[in-house]
């Protein structure tokens, strides 16, 4: 009998713990998934009642507040941007009309005080319990507020759509992401669909869904692959002239120059000559180049506190708009240079351009610094994060030494910025469109460290639909920029 007793004991006391644990399962950590159910009832008055934390830059600046209103007694509150569309590429948006995007998704449990930290947790649930207002997290980002209005002006002056990102190659942490053009934040609840009929697509985030030919920028891939293989070095020769033998059509050097005979891979580098680059992608073959290109992160989704839709993924696409299979053949020549079918994002190409700026070492890009709570406590601090290492040691050292050339003797003299040494590359990738007076269009690129030395900034910049070069038209956007950050 006393047996009986004891199971049907310790059967009711593991009930009533069962019954504990769940009753705090559903009330602190599943209420924030509860919330965002889109049926649910009563999303729109919890939304509205809550103050959300603050998104604030590395710099200080307040990128995302509240503002306030009554409505049957009860403190409602809206959300501010008072940088409108200076950063709203990063920061996005968060409205009871059209749901959230960038930072304001990504980070929403922080920011509504529903991340299920055990310390956060008891507090939404006594502010909960006592009916007082629900707090969010303050969210610090990487993101240097300055650097980022000189991006979007920069931008703005070039007459033309395009994108900037900047990052830390030793960290990850996004210094600069703009897109222009951009659109303000603040009408996204007033008038939403005004923001979805501006021109040019202001909601698409170009630094991280914008797709483009990388143009001769992807020649730092195709060196890496040519230096990592053990078959090539700087100083290894190639034929000149003006054109060459592909798979297809001819190809030719930009502007019809002719490239010196014999000339060698550093030099070629430095001078952009296609023809000599052709011949190294020939040369590699396409299974040497293709794993190049994956060990810098192409054909994969970029690792990032990003929303995913969002998000593009780099790599050689079909004329359908889907990302070939890296096994499908491909002109090799022309992947080598940048073109046919190979389309890259601007944080695609900083990522790698920062890989060889941190001694072949690539860190996942991201955005927040720290996150705390309205009493000033740390909730949580993000580390950084090693994805990669797509070249030696000595690949990056030989690349940025030729990279330096480029910008003190090459086609990016326009990036140089007095005694502060500069690595990059320039780009300009054919299109196939032209203009209403028949020039044909390219989109402009310019990739670039800086300082040389100990390299604190990566940058990536394209323009769209240029008339001009990587070097004239991107190159002095990102000297800009640089210089805000040194």
């Amino acid at each position: 009998m006393n047996g009986r007793i004891s199971r049907l004991y310790r059967a009711l006391a593991f009930g009533f713990v069962a019954l504990i644990g769940m009753l705090t399962y559903w009330q602190v950590w599943a209420a924030p998934s509860l919330e965002a159910r889109q049926d649910n009832p009563r999303l729109v008055y919890r939304e509205l009642s809550i103050k959300r934390g603050k998104i604030i830059s590395s710099d200080g600046v307040t990128l995302a507040s509240n503002t306030t209103a009554r409505a049957n007694g009860r403190t409602i509150y809206f959300r501010r941007y008072p940088r409108k569309g200076e950063t709203a590429a990063v920061v996005g948006y968060s409205s009871v009309q059209a749901s959230r995007a960038g930072v304001e998704r990504t980070r929403n449990d922080y920011l509504t005080g529903a991340n299920t930290d055990l310390a956060g947790g008891v507090e939404r649930l006594f502010d909960t319990v006592q009916g007082q207002t629900v707090t969010g997290n303050n969210v610090y980002l990487s993101l240097n507020a300055k650097a980022q209005r000189t991006a979007m002006r920069a931008l703005k002056a070039s007459g033309h759509k395009g994108a900037v990102v900047a990052l830390e190659p030793s960290t990850g942490r996004i210094l600069v992401m703009a897109s222009w053009p951009t659109y303000d934040p603040n009408l996204v609840d007033k008038d939403f669909q005004s923001v979805l009929d501006q021109d040019g697509a202001p909601l698409l985030n170009r630094a991280t869904q914008g797709l483009y030919p990388p143009g001769s920028t992807f020649k730092i891939v195709t060196a890496a692959a040519a230096l990592e293989s053990g078959k090539f070095d700087a100083d290894s020769e190639f034929k000149g002239g003006k054109c060459v033998k592909t798979q297809g059509p001819q190809l030719c050097n930009a502007s019809g120059e002719t490239a010196p005979d014999p000339n060698n891979l550093a030099d070629a580098l430095v001078h952009s000559y296609n023809t000599t680059f052709a011949q190294i992608g020939q040369q590699l073959g396409q299974e040497r180049l293709i794993e190049q290109m994956q060990a810098f992160g192409f054909f994969s989704p970029i690792p990032i506190d990003y929303p995913r839709e969002q998000m593009a993924t780099s790599g050689i696409y079909r004329r359908a708009g889907q990302i070939a299979d890296p096994d499908r053949n491909v002109d090799v020549s022309r992947v080598a240079i940048g073109q046919a079918g190979l389309l890259a994002s601007p944080l695609q190409m900083a990522m790698v351009t920062g890989a060889i700026a941190n001694n072949g070492v690539m860190m996942a890009p991201r955005f927040v610094d720290k996150i705390e709570n309205a009493s000033g406590r740390v909730v949580a601090t993000p580390d950084s994060e090693e994805i990669g290492r797509p070249v030696s040691p000595q690949t990056a050292s030989t690349l940025t030494g030729i990279m330096q050339r480029v910008v003190d003797e090459g086609t990016g003299t326009e990036a140089q910025i007095g005694d502060l040494q500069v690595a990059g590359k320039t780009g300009t990738a054919q299109t196939g469109r032209k203009d209403s007076a028949g020039r044909p269009l390219s989109d402009a690129w310019f990739v670039a460290f800086a300082p040389v030395s100990s390299p604190k900034v990566a940058i990536a910049v394209v323009i769209e639909d240029s008339t001009g070069y990587g070097g004239t038209v991107a190159a002095p956007v990102a000297r800009d920029i640089l210089n805000e950050l040194r």
